[in-house]
């Protein structure tokens, strides 16, 4: 049996955060004579990568493969101080699109450091966003991933610690060991407001409710993508079978088989297009109704950097004057 329903999960795709990483090398590639450097993937998603590269954008590992002076995009994950520097000591015209919500985290980190408190991040290890969080205030912070990491991280004074979070985690796993963490340190100071992002949690409630009626849900990101990775764990959960495509071309008809009903989401990387096309594909194989399933709406925009943004005007007056 073919799937009749189609379940296109909102929101999905592109956060406020992607769209301006995404306009800032846009506006670069306007702006600045070609190669334009990126310091990692400004984004993770293949698609996205592969459609700059085309266009004239050059992705490094580390600044040492920049030339003097060249324009160095920072990508929406962050970087540490010490990227900075080195920036700094080659003259590299830096933009940075890190994402303003990563940017937050960071703070929240030099806070804390100022404070003398042990600081705990909830993220993933390896994880580039982990890695420029953590370089903040180097040696004063402790990685936990797992509930076991958070029974056994041992600080030095139990009544001075901290939490922040990455970004991208999934919402219920990280209560889960934020409760331990509360649990052995009672006088543990949290943010303000919750690091994960509006974005990654909007999205993981709007697959909850899709993953409730459909028996598969295909999600739409790269396996790079913590955010798209967390969307099929969270469907999984849910009690759908669930699995995580770069694009159409990845989709197995054999998962479909039985079902009735398909569930189609994107994680905050993933360009609308390739749901679309996910879309025509079911709808080939008969799928006759599409139906989006809200869970909230969002109507979060981001400024492009100021750096970025001196440099737009400049352009902008000059292409004025006669």
């Amino acid at each position: 049996m073919n799937p009749s329903t189609i379940l296109l999960a909102k929101p999905r795709g592109f956060c406020a955060g992607v769209d301006r990483a995404i306009a800032v090398v846009n506006m670069a590639l306007d702006l600045y004579p070609r190669p334009i450097y990126v310091r990692k993937e400004i984004v993770h998603n293949r698609h996205v990568i592969e459609s700059f590269v085309q266009r004239g954008v050059v992705f490094v590992s580390e600044l040492d493969e920049v030339p003097d002076g060249a324009v160095a995009i920072f990508s929406a994950h962050g970087v540490s101080p010490e990227v900075r520097r080195q920036a700094a000591a080659r003259n590299l015209k830096v933009i940075d699109a890190t994402c303003p919500l990563v940017t937050k985290v960071h703070l929240e980190v030099q806070r804390f450091a100022r404070e003398g408190r042990s600081i705990i991040l909830i993220g993933h290890q390896g994880h580039e966003e982990v890695i420029g969080t953590m370089g903040e205030a180097p040696g004063c912070v402790k990685l936990v991933g797992t509930v076991e990491e958070a029974e056994a991280v041992q600080v030095p004074d139990p009544e001075r610690v901290a939490v922040t979070t990455q970004t991208t985690l999934g919402v219920d796993d990280a209560k889960v060991i934020l409760n331990v963490l509360r649990r052995r340190f009672p006088k543990l100071v949290t943010p303000p407001s919750e690091d994960i992002c509006y974005a990654t949690q909007n999205r993981q409630n709007a697959v909850k409710l899709i993953a409730q009626r459909a028996a598969v849900v295909l999600v739409l990101g790269s396996h790079n993508s913590s955010n798209s990775r967390r969307l099929r764990e969270v469907a999984e959960a849910a009690g759908a079978r669930a699995f995580l495509i770069d694009d159409v071309a990845e989709i197995d008809p054999a998962w479909l088989e039985g079902a009735a009903c398909v569930g189609v989401t994107a994680g905050a990387s993933a360009p609308e297009y390739l749901v679309q096309q996910v879309v025509a594909y079911l709808q080939k194989r008969g799928a006759g109704k599409v139906e989006e399933v809200e869970a909230v709406e969002e109507h979060v925009e981001f400024v492009p950097p100021p750096e970025l943004a001196r440099a737009h005007a400049g352009r902008t007056l000059e292409e004025a004057v006669p």
